[in-house]
């Protein structure tokens, strides 16, 4: 499929999306949102792929926020609407893990993308933020949610209060990002922590991100409910069967994803 605002490739059982507006630093307008969903639903049905990859285009911008021409014209009804809350809710509902390569500026918008995403790996040169209030409004694709549960109320209230940008080692300081790395090694980094998941049981990975999100929905009593039924059935595959003969025979698995 062509895209206007993304570039797509997939290798070895990656699925990369690289967002491809570096003119503006990546600026993520609503085409950007319905391109980036779109890729990764058609990611998400590929047998192919177990990982996906998201990137920004260039050495200086992951996605440096929404458009901000579009938001000065936006309307009660379109904040009501709140598309980009609701865009943002199916990339955290894609299935398949999604590994956040972020290579420079993740703010506002872009640093809400990386929330949606399973886990952040970040250049040594990335800055991250919730700048919205210096601008009049605040964090309107869940970032106000997402970033308590990865930081906690305390440090996400000073971020989006002040609007404060930090930079990659702060941001892991605080558990905003898993890992920083040197500018250069960032997307050998996303490649290699991929393989690592690629290498395990690909229904248990898929469940267990259910699983886990299931928490956030919901609460920790209905995501153990829904931990037992995910369990349930992957005792019946032919996986769960490889992955403990494999071990018993201390030999390395071949999952099948069934």
């Amino acid at each position: 499929m062509s895209y206007q605002h993304v570039l797509t490739e997939k290798s070895e059982g990656i699925g990369l999306i690289t967002i491809n507006r570096e003119e503006v630093r990546n600026a993520i307008a609503p085409l950007t949102y319905s391109e980036i969903i779109q890729a990764m639903q058609d990611f998400e049905t590929d047998a192919e792929v177990g990982v996906i990859i998201i990137t920004g285009a260039g050495e200086k911008s992951f996605a440096a926020g929404s458009d901000i021409r579009q938001i000065k014209d936006r309307t009660l009804l379109d904040g009501l609407a709140a598309p980009p809350q609701r865009n943002l809710a199916k990339i955290e509902d894609i299935e398949k893990p999604i590994i956040a390569a972020i290579n420079g500026f993740a703010l506002g918008g872009g640093c809400e993308l990386s929330m949606a995403c399973d886990i952040r790996i970040a250049s040594d040169r990335a800055k991250l933020g919730q700048p919205e209030v210096n601008l009049g409004f605040i964090p309107g694709a869940g970032g106000t949610q997402r970033l308590i549960n990865l930081v906690g109320l305390g440090k996400a209230k000073e971020l989006i209060l002040t609007g404060d940008i930090i930079n990659a080692h702060e941001a892991e300081r605080i558990g905003l990002v898993n890992k920083v790395v040197p500018h250069d090694e960032l997307m050998a980094a996303a490649g290699e922590m991929a393989q690592k998941i690629l290498s395990k049981g690909p229904l248990a990975i898929r469940l267990a991100k259910v699983v886990m999100n299931a928490r956030i929905k919901g609460g920790q009593e209905a995501a153990m409910l829904v931990e037992r039924f995910a369990q349930s059935c992957l005792m019946t595959t032919e996986d769960k069967i490889e992955g403990t003969s494999a071990f018993l025979e201390k030999r390395k698995p071949e999952f099948k994803g069934r």
